[in-house]
């Protein structure tokens, strides 16, 4: 084998003869071509170099015929010389065929993976190499690591040769050391300053603890978008003549380091003048339509402003049916007087009517599962709302990564065509899982699930689960349209034991549930429910007869249903709306075990965008009673408090509590809320790691069975045995913050929280931690 440089390939195709119209030979005009003869082919066959050829036997031999049959030979990439000579009536095409790649490989890179380099490749394996394919190859590749931060690397292909007219392809590169942002310098800003500035730009000077991010790399397109950031934001602050003259980058001598230069003209500050609202749809009143505008005479100039208030209307424009409605902002500036104003100008469009309703990328999922998600169906006059709300259930359903639906002109002026773009991702699991819990210690399980059974919707899943502190089995199946109707219906079968070592009993559970769920609004739902459970209940303490603890079997019957009024504007990741959940259960109906239960759970979303467009707070709050009918409700029917449900106290840590065992007694009525804002962690995003600080709050009280501050038990023998209890219905507080990273090795939940209004007798914890890994 030979190994031959780069410049000696280039060497080569300097030396490529390709014959001129002077040359002697193809001087000859006018002889006829008795026969066309090829030589130096090894894997093209004749016949298919002389199907390019523009001449056949029998035709007269012309110079301008045999140089464009040339110009098509080179043109295929399969030769690296071509001749064609006329000896005698002969036509003689002597050829170089080009190589085949026999295998590409790269060396010397560390900070890029060879796939991804392998993805920008135009030559690949099996294919015919061609120099100029390896130089686009070679800039394709320079310009990646230029991308990535990586100025200074270089690449340099190598070629060796093998028989039978084969090469391998090697690309050695040198990565050279990351090109960072040393300086960004802003000219031209007076009102504000060139901190103020620095921190609006995506672009970031280099800094030791931006070693997870990219943004203070180089990137000609970030600083593109830097302009487009800056704009915006003197824009939104009344400079309507604001422009950037200009942004440079400049390399440093070493190649380690870019200098930004930002060259701006801020110009004067305008004030918003007179605001109106005109419309040419007889259907859309102005007048309507004028509570919608967020610009307001005497106010700073806001471009966002105009923005939102433009959406806005478009909106209402589209709830009466326009979906293709052109709203136009008529500026009108008086420079003199640096006064803006602003007519919102509503042009002619006719009403819109759904013509088609499209569905694309789904390969799995049914079209039927997507479409009983819409809103709309054809034929129904267009609505921006419903559409909306449509886009928010396929999304809900939890089977596509995206899902966005647009909307185009169809036949006609007044049809528009939907179509519903999704990309499908995985719904079916098999887990395997193990991890660590502050509250369980060491957890696993096993688990198999499909959310989209048969791509028909329907959800199975089969999971066992061990810890420290409990074992369980389950069985679920779930028709999301029983019947073909908007009804869910499901089955559970379920075995569990778990410790309840704060309490000192073991209860094990076997049962099943039946259920259905309803809509009977768009937004309100309600569901049924069955449940029949067999419960054996086991005292810890062995020793001695609890006072508290009623060991034994239990059967419960209980019938149930739930109201569930759902806003939210997203069911996985929510930024706007509420949802508020009431569910009753009653037990007797059947079985040794008699109550009433009820429970109130209530959240709601809104985003912060006086702080920033991604800040999101969320107030939770959730009640609970149990009532006994005709007998005291045992411990394991009781609520506990703490734990991930009130931070900084731990697991079952608030409540009534026995004095001489420190035992977690449970009440029948609890109260808990929090107050949590989302915090954006910009770029660490990426990573998968969220962040939020919170405010927890709630209480426990009442219980069956205590007279002045005892619990008292009477045997059979008539014998009564009491025990001091301790108790208190005032509201704990705790505060916090929170961190969630999806590891490559799964979820990963820390919660760092202290107890800032407890009782003497609480048990706190300031810190929770959950790790798990699925593989």
């Amino acid at each position: 084998m030979r190994q031959y440089s780069w410049k000696s390939w280039l060497l080569a195709a300097a030396l490529v003869t390709v014959p001129a119209a002077g040359h002697p030979v193809l001087a000859q005009t006018g002889g006829v071509v008795s026969a066309i003869r090829v030589e130096g082919n090894q894997r093209i066959e004749p016949d298919t170099v002389r199907s390019y050829l523009l001449l056949a036997p029998g035709d007269r031999y012309q110079a301008d015929v045999v140089d464009q049959s040339l110009k098509r030979l080179f043109g295929t990439g399969l030769f690296a010389d071509v001749r064609i000579e006329l000896q005698g009536s002969v036509l003689v095409v002597s050829l170089v065929e080009n190589p085949i790649v026999n295998r590409i490989a790269f060396e010397g890179n560390k900070k890029l993976e060879d796939d991804k380099l392998r993805q920008e490749l135009q030559i690949k394996p099996r294919t015919v190499f061609t120099r100029a394919k390896v130089q686009a190859d070679l800039q394709r590749l320079i310009e990646l690591y230029r991308r990535s931060g990586r100025f200074a690397a270089t690449v340099e292909p190598k070629i060796i040769e093998l028989p039978q007219n084969r090469v391998n392809l090697i690309y050695e590169i040198t990565e050279g050391e990351k090109t960072t942002v040393r300086r960004i310098n802003i000219i031209g800003n007076e009102k504000f300053s060139d901190g103020d500035l620095r921190g609006e730009v995506a672009t970031k000077e280099a800094r030791w603890w931006r070693f997870l991010t990219s943004n203070d790399t180089y990137d000609p397109d970030r600083l593109l978008y830097d302009r487009e950031l800056l704009r915006q934001y003197y824009l939104q602050r009344g400079f309507a003549d604001f422009r950037t003259i200009s942004a440079v980058a400049e390399l440093g001598r070493d190649r380690e380091d870019f200098f930004i230069t930002i060259t701006l003209e801020e110009g004067p500050i305008y004030t918003v003048g007179k605001v109106d609202v005109e419309s040419e749809i007889e259907d859309v009143d102005p007048e309507q339509l004028k509570h919608l505008v967020l610009t307001q005479e005497g106010e700073k100039y806001n471009a966002q402003e105009i923005e939102k208030t433009v959406e806005a209307i478009t909106e209402a424009a589209g709830k009466a049916g326009y979906a293709f409605v052109n709203v136009r902002p008529k500026i009108t500036r008086d420079k003199e007087n640096r006064v803006i104003s602003i007519t919102y100008r509503v042009l002619d469009a006719p009403r819109v009517y759904v013509e088609r309703i499209d569905i694309v990328g789904n390969v799995r999922t049914l079209d039927k599962v997507i479409r009983r998600e819409f809103r709309l169906v054809e034929g129904d006059a267009f609505n921006t709302a419903k559409l909306r709300r449509s886009r928010t259930r396929v999304k809900g359903l939890g089977y596509f990564e995206e899902a966005e639906i647009d909307q185009a002109q169809g036949s006609s002026p007044d049809r528009v065509v939907l179509t519903a773009t999704v990309q499908e991702q995985s719904t079916g699991e098999l887990s395997i899982g193990a991890g660590v819990s502050s509250s369980e210690s060491l957890i696993g399980e096993v688990s198999i699930r499909e959310r989209n059974l048969l791509g028909k919707g329907q959800d199975l899943r089969v999971s066992l689960a061990a810890s420290g502190r409990r074992q369980q089995i389950d069985l679920g199946f779930t028709e999301p349209y029983f019947l073909n109707r908007n009804l869910a219906a499901g089955f559970d079968l379920f075995h569990r034991r778990v410790d309840y070592k704060e309490s000192s009993f073991t209860q094990a559970s076997s049962g099943t549930n039946l259920r259905a769920v309803f809509p009977i609004t768009e937004y309100l739902s309600m569901g049924l429910r069955y449940q029949f459970r067999y419960d054996d209940v086991t005292d810890q303490q062995q020793l001695i007869q609890s006072v508290y603890i009623d060991e034994g079997t239990f059967f419960t019957s209980s019938v149930g249903y739930t109201l569930a009024y759902d806003v939210r504007d997203d069911r996985i990741k929510p930024t706007r709306g509420f949802n508020i959940v009431l569910s009753q259960d009653v037990a007797g109906l059947g079985g040794n075990t008699r109550y009433l239960r009820s429970r109130l759970n209530y959240d709601w979303y809104y985003p912060l965008l006086f702080i920033g467009e991604d800040w999101v707070a969320n107030i939770s709050l959730e009640a609970g009673h149990i009532f006994g009918l005709g007998q005291d409700i045992r411990i394991n029917e009781r609520y506990f408090l703490g734990g991930s449900r009130l931070r900084g106290f731990e697991q079952a840590g608030v409540g009534p509590r026995l004095v001489s065992t420190d035992d977690a007694l449970g009440a029948n009525t609890f109260f808990a809320g929090s107050f949590e804002v989302f915090i954006p962690l910009g770029a660490v995003e990426e990573f998968g790691i969220t962040a939020s600080a919170f405010v927890d709050f709630g209480t426990l009280y009442g219980l069956d069975g205590v007279t002045n501050g005892s619990i008292c038990k009477t045997d059979d023998k008539g014998v009564t045995t009491c025990e001091s209890v301790l108790s208190s219905g005032s509201i704990r507080m705790s505060a916090g913050i929170g961190f969630s990273w999806k590891s490559p090795f799964g979820p990963i939940r820390f919660d760092f929280a202290k107890a800032i209004r407890k009782e003497s007798f609480d048990e706190t914890q300031f810190f929770q931690f959950n790790v798990g890994t699925r593989f």
